[in-house]
């Protein structure tokens, strides 16, 4: 008889699954049991369903949910996500369960917690019996979590010899306060005849302040440097004001301005974009490579979960380590963007300038205009090359046998396709050489020979130039296109960069470079990025190419930089729209010194009046002192 009520009570010690009788880690969930109520608790809170926690619960605090949405404030609580579920004891009425909870907090990364749920039994019914330590272990009634976060000092952008490119400082923020103003049109006058600020926008502005007469109204920042020009003419203007403000200056207005791009208070786009580490109120780069490399001049915040006790005093109970921001070498050289700077000091039309270095591919400057336009078009701008293309058609023609003193026919117009085609501005040279048909830039000349190479011979030359190839300068730019000719009057077309060809600035650049090195390579701004894709001209082309870019200069439609030593180029007239006579784009590609560069002003007229002055200016300018240099003004 014993015997059997031994084997009795160890039957129903199986049955209830006392810890005594059998191993925690084999237990089975019980539908029903602490497990599950934990399990749905847990789903609930992840959920943030506040209301099917509560459901759960016995006893349930009265400020539940006002305590769960404290929490989720004070800490920045943007998730939360459990495992690790764990019966730590259980004794038929009462039972605790382990848990973690991973919360992300917004700025600042995940929070890894290990607490307990407690449960008490009534009858078949299993209930949470809530206290404040589900969220931390030792959390008591009125104790009160919070949260510190730190950005570190932003890091710099380099030049490719590592001066800086930013650095901190002050700008002088400029407005109006509305209960101040005496004249509102004398007002948007004067800052838009000294600032370039719109009058529409200084209006409106002051009627939805109508409410707020001493409100600041801020309309542009400018550089100290700027502030001392204006300020006579602004000050005595009442109700314009000036604000001092941190900020990150370059070595002076405008100067690289799309390429560094700049900083501010991050907006809706960008925060989504940078994901949970940002928050509403960081400064963030906004354009340029301040945004392409926000994570690496940013760094990584640091911060603290704290709990401050009702009784007094307070505990930290995590640390975030922060990372500090790394500074970013570009390829930029200092000395060539101020000349690039200098060069379109004055031009008023969008234009773009843009330099590398023949051996690399390295952009060494860049600049477009205007700088109050967002548009970095001398990186995204497409546009049909012109005549600048005749680099990649003569190297074609080289490489099936032509040499610059072979001889060619140049006549008014000639039929490719059906589709007749003239020169520009009427001009006949007769039967000359291709040295000749090049410097003048005879259209007909390069359009008989191209339709009589091999349909791919074009297509192959333009592909060593790095048309239709893909590579990452370490900004958005679309790179260059040349679609496959259809018939011979689209290649007619082709052979001097019209049609459907299409080209940015930059790219243009690398094709002048490689003119003169006789190695195609890929554009980058970034010193320590991979090397791009390259690709060597045809055998034997580099040499006349660079003989037929000089005869250019020399006796051709860029004579009037004759006299600078050592200038290979080319010239472009590029026809676009729709109207009569066509509208044209001003383009000069050139090379000298190991450097090649485009010019480029869109609607300019013609290259070798509009775009050839400015790559002089800007070799000028790149020979003269350092110190003599002063990049233009221009607004942040």
């Amino acid at each position: 008889m014993f015997r059997r009520a031994v084997i009795s009570w160890v039957g129903l010690c199986l049955l209830l699954l006392l810890p005594a009788c059998a191993p925690r880690a084999v237990r089975p969930v019980v539908s029903g049991g602490p497990e599950d109520v934990a399990r749905q608790y847990l789903d609930a809170w992840a959920r943030n369903d506040v209301a099917a926690q509560r459901r759960g619960l016995v006893d349930a605090p009265a400020d539940f949910d006002a305590q769960h949405a404290r929490w989720r404030q004070d800490l920045g609580v943007v998730a939360s996500r459990f495992d690790k579920l764990e019966l730590e004891s259980d004794d038929g009425i009462t039972a605790v369960m382990k848990f973690r909870g991973v919360h992300s907090l917004r700025g600042l990364g995940d929070w890894e917690v290990e607490s307990r749920l407690r449960f008490v039994r009534d009858g078949n019914r299993w209930s949470l019996r809530w206290t404040p330590e589900v969220f931390h272990p030792g959390t008591q009634t009125g104790d009160r979590f919070g949260r510190t976060r730190t950005w570190g000092p932003r890091a710099a952008l380099l030049d490719a010899r590592g001066e800086l490119l930013t650095v901190p400082g002050e700008v002088i923020r400029v407005g109006v306060m509305p209960g101040r103003v005496k004249d509102r049109a004398a007002v948007a006058s004067v800052l838009q005849a000294q600032l370039g600020v719109d009058p529409a926008k200084v209006f409106a502005a002051l009627n939805a302040a109508s409410t707020q007469p001493e409100q600041f109204l801020a309309f542009i920042d400018v550089r100290p440097e700027r502030y001392q020009q204006v300020r006579p003419v602004l000050a005595p203007v009442p109700g314009i004001f000036f604000r001092k403000k941190a900020a990150r200056l370059t070595p002076a207005e405008g100067f690289a301005a799309h390429t560094l791009g700049r900083v501010g208070e991050v907006t809706a786009e960008a925060l989504q974009a940078l994901g949970p580490l940002y928050q509403a109120g960081d400064v963030v780069g906004l354009s340029g490579l301040e945004r392409a490399q926000e994570r690496t001049l940013a760094g990584r915040p640091s911060g603290e979960v704290r709990l401050s006790r009702r009784a007094g005093g307070s505990e930290v109970l995590h640390r975030f380590d922060g990372e500090p921001g790394r500074d970013v070498r570009t390829t930029l050289r200092m000395d060539v963007q101020a000349a690039a700077e200098a060069a379109l000091m004055d031009v008023t039309r969008p234009a773009a300038l843009v330099a590398v270095d023949t051996r690399t591919g390295e952009v060494l400057a860049v600049a477009s205009r205007p700088l109050g336009e967002a548009l970095h078009r001398a990186l995204t701008g497409r546009y049909p090359p012109g005549s600048t293309f005749k680099v990649v058609t003569a190297e074609a023609l080289l490489a099936s046998g032509l040499k610059p003193d072979s001889r060619v026919d140049c006549p008014l117009e000639v039929t490719a396709g059906r589709k007749r085609f003239r020169n520009f501005e009427s001009e006949v040279l007769g039967t000359t050489t291709l040295r000749r048909a090049f410097a003048l830039s005879c259209n007909t000349t390069f359009i008989q020979l191209s339709v009589k190479l091999d349909p791919r011979a074009l297509e192959d030359a333009a592909r060593r130039f790095g048309f239709g190839v893909a590579y990452d300068v370490g900004l958005p730019s679309p790179g260059a296109t040349f679609p496959e000719s259809r018939d011979d009057a689209e290649r007619g077309a082709a052979a001097m960069g019209q049609g459907r060809v299409l080209v940015t600035p930059l790219h243009m650049a690398t094709v002048a470079a490689a003119a003169d090195s006789g190695v195609w390579h890929a554009p980058r701004l970034l010193a320590d990025a991979a090397s791009g894709p390259e690709a060597r001209l045809s055998p034997g082309t580099s040499a006349p190419l660079r003989d037929l870019m000089r005869a250019v200069v020399t006796d051709g439609t860029a004579k009037s930089a004759g006299s600078l030593a050592g200038l290979l180029g080319k010239t472009g007239t590029a026809e676009f729209g729709t109207s009569v006579p066509p509208q044209t784009h001003a383009w000069f590609i050139g090379v000298r010194g190991g450097i090649g560069f485009a010019v480029f002003v869109e609607g300019g007229g013609v290259g070798g009046r509009v775009a050839v002055p400015l790559a002089a200016r800007f070799l000028q300018a790149l020979d003269a002192p350092e110190d003599a240099i002063a990049p233009p003004p221009g607004r942040l």
